[in-house]
């Protein structure tokens, strides 16, 4: 028998939806689909090309990448500057926060010069913690939202002199009607798992919850149902919520590992006592 056969997951996947539903799937999962955030592009550009020439102009000390998605978004607004931006990242030293910046740094010939030791804000401010910042001049790739923004103060409160860029924003009302269905589901407790991969989909929700004033019953299911983190990211924003991840893997938070660690919870719930 599959190893996941019989398990509904909730799967609030965006960029990789079908790819994540389909590994899950092919356990013998039924992935129940709902694209929480959506990914789009700005509206107006025109802080983000100013902040691309400066950089080009004079490439900062350090570059942080929050995420992968935010460094290729600035690859293609760099436009017919792409190889002056590479030059550029190639004289800067990249800081990542996690795998995702990491491999789309991998896809254009660089590699990070400073891996946070844990994929989080504070992991990037540990590996700064030893250093003197004051006059350093650091680009920091935001995501949208205030996420990244303690992660900016802390920086500047060091003396560093700070650069934020959020080069892509999120549809705020991506598929609603689905996401107050499947709120119900969860409260109603017909929801096996849900596995989550970004904080964003927590956030959003949360705030369709509150809106559709079902907050206390989404709160109350979340509180039964199982739930897989992908990394400690997702795992502190569930646990600000009150929540607390069933399933999270201990390092390598892609995909697949999050899909090992779910089939290998799943045989524990299985195995006799």
């Amino acid at each position: 028998m599959a190893a996941l056969a019989g398990l509904s997951i909730l799967v609030p996947e965006s960029r990789e939806l079908d790819l994540f539903a389909r590994m899950l799937e092919a356990e013998g999962a039924t992935a129940l689909r709902c694209p929480l955030v959506q990914i789009l592009d700005l509206d107006d550009t025109k802080d983000v090309d100013a902040w691309i020439g400066a950089f080009i102009a004079r490439p900062f000390d350090d570059l942080v990448l929050l995420t992968g998605e935010g460094l290729r978004r600035l690859l293609t607004l760099s436009g017919a500057r792409r190889r002056a931006f590479i030059g550029a990242l190639e004289k800067t030293r990249l800081v990542t926060r996690g795998p995702k910046p990491a491999r789309a740094l991998r896809e254009i010939g660089l590699v990070p010069s400073l891996p946070a030791v844990e994929p989080t804000s504070d992991g990037v401010l540990q590996a700064l913690a030893h250093e003197n910042l004051k006059g350093r001049h650091i680009g920091v790739q935001l995501y949208p939202g205030n996420g990244g923004r303690p992660l900016v103060q802390a920086l500047a409160a060091r003396g560093a002199e700070v650069f934020p860029v959020t080069p892509y924003r999120y549809a705020d009302e991506a598929d609603r009607e689905r996401v107050v269905e499947i709120i119900y589901a969860v409260a109603a407790g017909r929801i096996g798992l849900i596995a989550f991969t970004a904080t964003p989909q927590i956030e959003r929700l949360m705030a369709v919850a509150q809106d559709a004033g079902l907050g206390a019953e989404l709160k109350q299911g979340l509180a039964r149902t199982p739930i897989a983190a992908i990394g400690p990211v997702v795992g502190e924003s569930l646990h600000r919520i009150g929540v607390a991840p069933t399933i999270q893997p201990k390092d390598n938070f892609h995909l697949k590992p999050l899909v090992r660690a779910i089939i290998a919870w799943r045989g524990s719930q299985e195995s006799p006592a």
